[in-house]
């Protein structure tokens, strides 16, 4: 295990606010685990393209960036790969489709590492990690053990799972299992992806993907951001219908339960966001439902961003905005931010 002391915040989420980690331990084994003080408890991350730090009262780091895969048949079709939790999430996409499986190609360009996507169960373009998983295979901190969950064991809902909930801060997800296959499994309703021929290729179906996210979404790299920052609000339909009639425009996507998901990135953008700077924190100009730090903004700033966005959405349309994105720590002063 190595321990890293003293570290800047901005290498350890994509957001980039200034913040200071007391400690970062990198654990590469399950022994490393085991060796991790636990008083106090350590915050599990990845590679921090869901959490932003606000502040510097920050607990313990654990990251455990073990990444190897094992790849093998379960039949003629269908393959299991077992992935530690380490790896690169559009890396192993972009590998599964050099091997020609399908399973994870509208997954492509998320970014993160593989044992962040079970938490918020990660989706895009009709497709979720739920739909591809066979099992998580999870390190408790109290036994010191290692369970192998089956995916019906993990609760897994819209950006949701039972690792945000019973097992939160519990302890940290070292492998997942997943199932790929040979022969093709299209999922082409979206819009970019309903333009591909019947036939497509696995690869021409990453390829749209990337192309499509390329066009909304800002490389962190470039543009500091954590993707998309709130959830897409769900709504009973009678009640996501009602609002429709008012706003004929606003896009609806009946999830057949019952419920319907209305986009978040429409709502921010009727309300006047897309491209708004509060500071050096914004909402980016090709996509609203990103919020981007322009090079020297602050916490203070997104909490303020957070909470008109909020407000806003809330008057106008009666819809509340839950983030996505973790905020981790405290400033040193009250806000009234409704997180």
């Amino acid at each position: 295990m190595e321990i890293l002391v003293q570290q800047d915040g901005r290498d350890y989420s994509t957001f980039r606010l200034p913040a200071r980690l007391e400690t970062v331990y990198l654990c590469q084994h399950l022994d490393d685990l085991r060796q991790v003080p636990l008083m106090p408890k350590p915050r599990v991350q990845g590679e921090g393209s869901n959490t932003i730090f606000i502040g510097d009262a920050l607990p313990p780091l654990c990251r455990f960036v073990a990444a190897s895969k094992v790849l093998s048949w379960l039949d003629d079709d269908r393959a299991l790969l077992h992935v530690e939790a380490g790896h690169n999430w559009h890396k192993l996409v972009c590998w599964t489709v050099e091997q020609g499986l399908w399973g994870l190609e509208n997954l492509a360009l998320i970014p993160g590492s593989v044992g962040a996507a079970p938490v918020q169960n990660i989706g895009a373009y009709g497709v979720e990690l739920a739909d591809r998983c066979r099992y998580i295979d999870f390190f408790h901190w109290e036994s010191q053990q290692l369970q192998r969950l089956n995916a019906s064991d993990c609760a897994f809902a819209y950006r949701d799972s039972v690792f945000k909930h019973q097992l939160a801060g519990q302890g940290v997800i070292v492998a997942v299992g997943l199932e790929l296959t040979k022969s093709p499994r299209r999922v082409l309703s979206y819009q970019g992806l309903d333009q591909l021929f019947a036939n497509c290729s696995v690869q021409q179906v990453l390829d749209a993907v990337v192309a499509i996210r390329q066009s909304k979404l800002p490389d962190p790299a470039e543009l500091a951001n954590c993707g998309s920052f709130f959830k897409n609000p769900l709504l009973p339909d009678k009640v996501a219908q009602a609002l429709q009639l008012r706003y004929p425009s606003m896009p609806l996507f009946s999830q057949g339960n019952g419920q319907s998901k209305l986009s978040a990135a429409w709502l921010i953008d009727q309300a006047g966001f897309k491209g708004k700077k509060l500071g050096d924190i914004g909402c980016y100009n090709r996509q609203p439902l990103v919020l981007v730090n322009h090079g020297s903004g602050t916490a203070e700033q997104l909490l303020q961003l957070i909470e008109a966005i909020q407000l806003q959405v809330q008057a106008r349309f009666g819809v509340a905005l839950e983030p996505e994105v973790q905020l981790v720590g405290k400033l040193n002063h009250q806000t009234n931010v409704p997180l």
